[in-house]
């Protein structure tokens, strides 16, 4: 059985809402669902506390490396609100909500903006079919992000992004769950196509600097049963080619314009716990990402 948190609660409390036809695959670990452990989410299946478990006995920077990440969302989306003016995102591979979701930092600095998220792990639908209810400028599509025309035709897609005007394809900590190489390009690139110039992309990649780190990390990772490719910086520049990078350009995101003051993340879920802080001992990948611009 799942573990429970509010926002499930009250999804099963909403019928209308939050049933779904979805088959729920609860004996293999979810990409979304393991991702959520280390911001504390308690929506995840036992497949997945194993997983993830088992993984941070052997690979415990994790954690940091997700929180961080988690933490890049944040500076990212207010940046793209605030400073760029931008009012309608598209969040490919959204995961399950927690705290400062999209929509929520979008309208602190860009009120009346519009957030459409995308997923394929039918949990994540759940959650977004309640969130929906009370939310009409939030969209959530169940969509296979290495099929694009999938996510651009589907309903709350055209009627909630207008690609006629500026938008934001967000990838956080995505890419690398894809391990084929060309159906990360269309991820990354399929959405940002038929967008306007003065668009933007925001994307994360788990990154590793030397052939043995990447060796490493996938073998560790793609063990758990994880859909799992770790690149080296140059190729994910590469899915990048033709984009004008935000200074302070591409990077370590926990690098991207840091801000001290930024709000704090929730504790972990208890089983990641003891593991956050172990990057300052070993840090084998990172994220590797940034904020670009089509021109």
């Amino acid at each position: 059985m799942p573990e429970s948190n509010d926002f499930m609660l009250r999804a099963q409390a909403e019928p209308d809402a939050a049933s779904s036809s979805f088959d729920v695959p609860t004996d293999q670990p979810s990409p979304a669902r393991s991702y959520g452990l280390h911001l504390g989410s308690k929506d995840n299946y036992e497949a997945d506390r194993q997983a993830i478990g088992g993984l941070l006995e052997r690979f415990p920077e994790g954690v940091d490396v997700a929180r961080q990440n988690r933490r890049f969302l944040y500076r990212a989306v207010r940046y793209l609100a605030r400073e760029e003016g931008i009012d309608q995102f598209l969040d490919l591979g959204s995961g399950l909500p927690t705290e400062n979701n999209v929509h929520q930092v979008v309208r602190e600095f860009r009120p009346g903006s519009r957030v459409v998220y995308v997923d394929i792990d039918p949990v994540v639908m759940v959650h977004g079919r309640a969130l929906m209810v009370e939310d009409t400028s939030t969209g959530f599509v169940h969509a296979d992000l290495t099929d694009p025309e999938s996510v651009l035709n589907a309903p709350q897609t055209r009627e909630l992004i207008d690609f006629s005007r500026p938008v934001a394809v967000l990838l956080f900590s995505i890419p690398h769950c894809i391990p084929d190489d060309e159906a990360a390009y269309r991820a990354v690139r399929g959405c940002l196509e038929p967008a306007v110039s003065g668009s933007f992309l925001a994307l994360s990649h788990a990154c590793a600097d030397t052939p043995e780190a990447v060796e490493e990390a996938d073998r560790l990772i793609g063990g758990t049963g994880l859909p799992w490719k770790t690149r080296p910086p140059a190729e994910v520049d590469a899915l990048v080619e033709g984009l004008e990078p935000v200074e302070p350009g591409l990077g370590d995101i926990d690098a991207w314009r840091p801000d001290p003051d930024q709000p704090p993340l929730s504790p972990p879920h208890p089983l990641v716990e003891p593991y956050v802080g172990s990057s300052k001992l070993r840090r084998r990948i990172y994220e590797y990402g940034g904020v670009l611009r089509k021109p």
